[in-house]
């Protein structure tokens, strides 16, 4: 399954949802993002571009003794986008109720994924915020913040998508939503895919609420953050406003 070839199955636990966590080189975190996502109730497919640093065999290694964790090794970096393509499309295959994603440097605290969960009994798609009532960003330089407020201003003005973060990568969907919009379709890659599903879950009627998280800026390794993902971005975003506007009227759900 996947460009990377087949998942590596932990034990099965029954879970109804599942986690997808993409890695490149994040052995200094990975063993507590995932016991934070099992203890949460949730299961986590580990998907790997290719990590020098032993994340691959930590996860290799946990997975014998705690279930709810698959490995999907892509063997080399292929992207972001295509990482939680390649994994959502396996939790659709799997039969999970509910998929979701989130990062590998504990930015993202795995607990809140209780919160996200409860939040789809009211909404389709929960998205963990920074930028909503009690959600707040720490140890960000005020350039990175002033950037990440400015990207989710542009994104709201061009195409009218109302989430205040849009751009946050730590989401749980209603395995409807991605069956509906077809996330193998999805083009963009970086931050620019959290966009495009975000307004397509909307565009197709189907309802987001956003939790507010408090995000935490890593403590190891680099970011992946550079500046071909902010072109893309800039791009693509004007893009998708102007095909709204000339007839992808949004659909309406009961």
């Amino acid at each position: 399954m996947g460009r990377g070839g087949p998942v590596e199955r932990g034990e099965a636990t029954g879970s109804t949802t599942l986690v997808v966590v993409p890695t490149l080189d994040e052995v200094a975190t990975i063993e507590k993002v995932l016991a934070g996502v099992l203890a949460a109730g949730a299961d986590a497919l580990v998907v790997d571009d290719g990590s020098a640093d032993g994340t691959r065999e930590v996860v290799r290694g946990m997975a014998l003794h705690m279930p709810g964790i698959h490995l999907l090794d892509r063997g080399r970096r292929l992207g972001l986008g295509s990482a939680y393509r390649d994994g959502l499309s396996w939790g659709l295959e799997e039969g999970y109720a509910n998929l979701g994603e989130m990062d590998a440097d504990l930015s993202h605290d795995p607990a809140d994924l209780v919160r996200l969960r409860d939040g789809l009994r009211v909404a389709d798609l929960t998205i963990g915020s920074r930028y909503v009532v009690g959600g707040r960003v720490v140890d960000w330089p005020r350039r990175r913040l002033w950037l990440s407020r400015a990207g989710n201003t542009y994104v709201r003005l061009w195409t009218g998508l109302p989430v205040r973060d849009a751009t946050a990568g730590f989401r749980l969907y209603r395995r409807r939503v991605l069956e509906a919009i077809n996330v193998r379709s999805i083009a963009a890659d970086g931050y620019a895919f959290q966009v495009e599903m975000a307004l397509r879950t909307w565009l197709a009627g189907f309802s987001i609420l956003e939790v507010p998280i408090t995000f935490t800026e890593r403590q190891e390794g680099a970011s992946k953050m550079n500046g071909s993902i902010v072109r893309e971005a800039l791009w693509r975003v004007p893009v998708w406003g102007i095909r709204s506007r000339r007839g992808a009227t949004r659909t309406r759900r009961d």
